[in-house]
C-alpha cells in the first residue's frame, strides 16, 4: 500500500488565517479523488466537547468537508496539558495518532497549533518537529496584515529557517491577509527564491464576528427579529449615542447599532429606516442597560414585527461596546457565506498545479462523487454563461446565487423585485451584488418578449395583449430570455412543479435538430465511476422513436460531461433471447439508433447485469463492445428508470445529480422542490456547460 501523503500548515504567529489555506488544501486534494484527512496534533480539547461544551471551531469546520470522512474524536492528537506535562510523551502521542487517521486515508492535511497557549518562536519550533516526525511537509503561511513587504519577507526567511532548523521540509509559503491589492510579481515578498509564493489578500468579511457571536459577547438574548438572520457577519459596530439625524448618516448595510434600551428615539428611527428601501439594511440593534420600551411605544415597536435582530442585554452601554470590538469572527461550520469567499480567494491566488507537484500527488483513473462536482465547477468557471434564476423570492435560490457568484461559476440573472430580492439577500448576510435582478414586468422586456412570443405562437392564434399576460410568469419570462439570448439556460422549479418549468421550453426553445423528444437523464456518481441513466424523469411510456431520441441524446450528454458514452438498451431479455411487444420495442429502438448514429456504441436490448458485470456479459453477449462495461442505461419506461435510479441512489449509496434535461436547442433544467443549496449550485454549473456546448 503506498505512503499517505501529508501537509502540515504552520505559521509563526496567530491569527494568520491557517483556515483558509487548510480549506483549499482540502478541496485541491479532494478534487484529486484522495480521501483526505484532517488531523489536529495539539487542540485545547481532545474529546468531542472540553468542559464548557467547546469544541475546536476550526477543525470541526474542516471535518465538516463532503471529502472528509473522520470523526471529531479520530482527528484530534494531544492538549496543551499534554505538551506541558510530559514533552517526548507528547510527541509519541501525536505520532500515534496521526499514523490512526493517516491508515484510514490517502492524504492528511496536518493543521498546525493556534497559538493559544504556547507562544512565540518555540511553538513554530515545536510545530517543525511535529512536522519531521510525522514525515510531513510545511506550508507556511504569514499574515501579511499592517505588514511591509520587506516585513514580510524578513517574517517568512525566519520561519523558513527555524522549519529547517528542526528538520522540516518547507514546500512553499502563502502570504495570507495581505494588505492591497496582491502584486502581479511577488519577488519583493520572496525569501527563498526555491520555493512558490502565493498572496492571499485581505477579506474583512472573513474575520466578521456574527449578530450570534454579539449576543453572545454581551450576554445578550433575543427580543424581537426574525432568529434565522443571527449567522449573519456584523460588518461594523455603532453606538447610538448622537442625535437621531446624524446617526441615521452614519449607518451602513451589515451595521449593529448599539444603544441603550430607553432611547425611543432612536429605536423607532433605526426600526423605521429598516422599512425604507433607500437606507442600509443593519445586522441587528443591541439594547442595553437591560431596558426595552414599554407602554404605548413597546406596542408601537413589536407592531412593526421587525425582521432585524433586536437584542437585549443587560450590560451597559460601554462594556458592550468595549466586547463587540473585541470579537473576532471566525469560520464556522454554519458560515457557509464565509467558507465560500475563502474557496473562492485560495482558487484565485493559489496555483493549484504547482502545489500537487510539490507533493506529488498523483491523479487516480476513478472518478469519485466529490471529484465529479469539483469538475463540473471547474468546467462552469473556464467559460462562463448566464444563468436565469426565475425564482428569486426562495432563500435556497439566492444562497446558491451567492455560491455560484463567490466562486465566478456562472452569472446570473434573479427574476424578482430588485429592492424586494436584493434586501432579503442582504438581511441573510449574502452577497449578490454581481446578480443582475430583474422584474418580470420589465415594460421594455415585456413588450419585446410579448411581440416575439406572438410571432412564435401565431399558428395558436395567439395575440400581442394575451402574450403580454404569458410573459409576465417567472417560467415564461426566463425561457423568453434563453430563446432571444439575453441568458444561455435557466435553472427553475425549487418553488414550481416541472410542468410549470419545462412547458414554456417546449413552447418556445423546442427540440434541437434531429430529436423529437425532451427527456430527462441523472448522473449516478458511484463511488469509482459515473454513469448516465436516463430518461427518468419525462416520458412516461416512450415510442420506438422516443426511446432511440432518449438513446442519442444521452450519449451525447455523458460525452460534454466526460463519460465516454457506451449505451445499453435496457430490457428484461438480452439478445435474441426473448420476445415481446416491450422487447421488440427496444431491439427496433436499437436498430434505428444503429441506422441514425452508426458511430455509436450501442447494445439491445441487454438485461442490467449484463450491461454491467462483465463476467455476465461474457456468458450471455460474447465479443460485445458495451456488455459488461456500459456507461450510459436507456431504460424502456420512466416507471423502470425513475424507481431504478431512486433504488440505486438509496441501495448504493450513488449520489444522482439531476434531472439533466436533454434535446432541447437550449438548457432549461428543473429542480426538485425539495432541493437542496448545494443540488441547486451543481445544477446552475451543470446548465452552464450545456450553454458551452450549445454555442460552440
Amino acid at each position: 500500500m503506498p505512503a499517505t501523503r501529508s501537509i502540515l500548515i504552520a505559521s509563526p504567529e496567530g491569527d494568520s488565517g491557517k483556515s483558509t489555506v487548510a480549506l483549499g488544501v482540502i478541496d485541491v486534494l479532494v478534487r484529486q479523488g484522495q480521501r483526505v484527512g484532517v488531523f489536529r496534533p495539539v487542540s485545547r480539547v481532545s474529546a468531542s466537547e472540553g468542559p464548557d461544551g467547546e469544541r475546536d471551531h476550526v477543525l470541526e469546520m474542516l471535518l465538516q468537508h463532503d471529502g472528509v470522512d473522520l470523526t471529531y474524536d479520530e482527528s484530534v492528537g494531544i492538549t496543551y496539558d499534554d505538551v506541558h506535562a510530559d514533552l517526548d510523551a507528547a510527541m509519541s502521542r501525536i505520532v500515534a495518532r496521526y499514523h490512526e487517521v493517516a491508515s484510514k486515508c490517502d492524504s492528511v492535511v496536518v493543521l498546525g497549533t493556534d497559538y493559544t497557549d504556547v507562544s512565540g518562536p518555540t511553538e513554530l519550533a515545536f510545530n517543525a518537529k511535529i512536522a519531521a516526525n510525522l514525515g510531513a511537509p510545511v506550508l507556511l503561511v504569514v499574515s501579511g496584515r499592517g505588514r511591509s513587504d520587506e516585513d514580510v519577507k524578513a517574517l517568512s526567511g525566519i520561519g523558513l529557517g527555524e522549519l529547517r532548523a528542526n528538520h522540516a521540509q518547507p514546500i512553499g509559503v502563502v502570504i495570507n491577509r495581505y494588505d492591497g491589492a496582491v502584486p502581479a510579481d511577488l519577488s519583493p515578498l520572496t525569501a527563498d527564491p526555491t520555493l512558490p509564493i502565493w498572496a492571499l489578500p485581505e477579506e474583512r468579511f472573513l474575520h466578521a464576528p456574527t449578530v450570534a457571536q454579539l449576543m453572545e459577547a454581551s450576554d445578550g438574548e433575543l427580543w424581537l427579529g426574525d432568529p434565522d438572520l443571527l449567522p449573519r457577519e456584523a460588518l461594523n459596530v455603532l453606538v447610538g449615542a448622537m442625535s437621531v439625524e446624524h446617526l441615521l448618516d452614519h449607518l451602513s448595510d451589515g451595521a449593529v447599532v448599539i444603544t441603550p434600551g430607553d432611547r425611543t428615539d432612536v429605536i423607532l428611527s433605526l426600526l423605521a429606516a429598516q422599512s425604507a428601501a433607500s437606507f442600509p439594511s443593519l445586522a441587528a440593534i443591541i439594547l442595553t442597560g437591560g431596558m426595552t420600551p414599554g407602554g404605548r411605544i413597546g406596542d408601537l415597536v413589536r407592531a412593526m414585527n421587525p425582521h432585524v435582530p433586536v437584542i437585549v442585554t443587560k450590560q451597559d452601554t460601554f462594556p458592550v461596546a468595549r466586547a463587540a470590538g473585541r470579537t473576532v469572527g471566525r469560520v464556522t461550520v454554519g458560515s457557509t457565506r464565509k467558507i465560500d469567499v475563502a474557496r473562492s480567494l485560495f482558487e484565485a491566488h493559489v496555483d493549484t498545479a504547482e502545489l500537487l507537484a510539490k507533493l506529488a500527488v498523483p491523479r487516480p483513473e476513478v472518478v469519485t462523487p466529490l471529484m465529479f462536482e469539483y469538475e463540473l465547477i471547474e468546467r462552469a468557471r473556464a467559460n462562463r454563461r448566464r444563468v436565469v434564476l426565475p425564482e428569486g423570492n426562495d432563500d435556497r435560490i439566492l444562497r446558491a446565487a451567492s455560491t455560484v457568484l463567490a466562486r465566478g461559476i456562472a452569472d446570473l440573472t434573479i427574476l424578482g423585485d430588485e429592492t424586494s430580492v436584493r434586501a432579503r439577500a442582504t438581511e441573510l448576510g449574502l452577497d449578490i451584488s454581481n446578480a443582475t435582478v430583474l422584474s418580470p414586468t420589465d415594460p421594455d422586456h415585456v413588450e419585446r418578449y410579448a411581440a416575439e412570443y406572438t410571432r412564435l405562437r401565431a399558428h395558436k392564434g395567439m395575440t400581442v395583449e394575451r402574450a403580454r399576460e404569458i410573459v409576465t410568469d417567472v417560467s415564461y419570462f426566463g425561457t423568453m430570455m434563453v430563446h432571444l439570448g439575453d441568458a444561455h439556460g435557466m435553472v427553475s422549479g425549487a418553488a414550481h412543479t416541472t410542468a410549470h418549468t419545462i412547458r414554456p421550453s417546449f413552447e418556445i426553445i423546442k427540440t434541437a435538430p434531429g430529436i423529437s423528444s425532451v427527456s430527462g437523464v441523472f448522473l449516478m456518481c458511484l463511488e469509482d465511476r459515473v454513469l448516465v441513466y436516463g430518461d427518468c424523469a419525462v416520458i412516461p411510456d416512450p415510442t420506438t422513436e422516443q426511446l432511440a431520441d432518449v438513446a442519442i441524446a444521452s450519449a451525447a450528454t455523458a460525452a460534454q460531461f466526460g463519460v465516454e458514452p457506451r449505451v445499453a438498451m435496457l430490457s428484461y431479455s438480452t439478445g435474441e433471447s426473448g420476445s415481446g411487444a416491450d422487447v421488440d420495442k427496444v431491439r427496433a429502438a436499437t436498430a434505428l439508433v444503429k441506422e441514425r448514429r452508426p458511430d455509436l456504441s450501442v447494445e439491445g436490448p441487454i438485461q442490467y447485469d449484463a450491461a454491467v458485470d462483465a463476467a455476465v456479459a461474457a456468458s450471455k453477449l460474447p465479443g460485445s463492445d458495451v456488455a459488461g462495461r456500459a456507461t450510459v442505461f436507456v431504460f424502456p419506461d420512466l416507471n423502470t428508470g425513475n424507481n431504478t435510479y431512486k433504488a440505486v441512489q438509496r441501495s448504493a449509496g450513488a449520489v444522482a445529480v439531476g434531472p439533466v434535461l436533454q434535446g432541447l436547442n437550449k438548457p432549461v433544467n428543473d429542480l426538485s422542490r425539495g432541493a437542496l443549496v448545494q443540488d441547486i449550485v451543481n445544477t446552475v454549473a451543470i446548465t452552464a456547460i450545456q450553454a458551452q456546448g450549445a454555442s460552440a
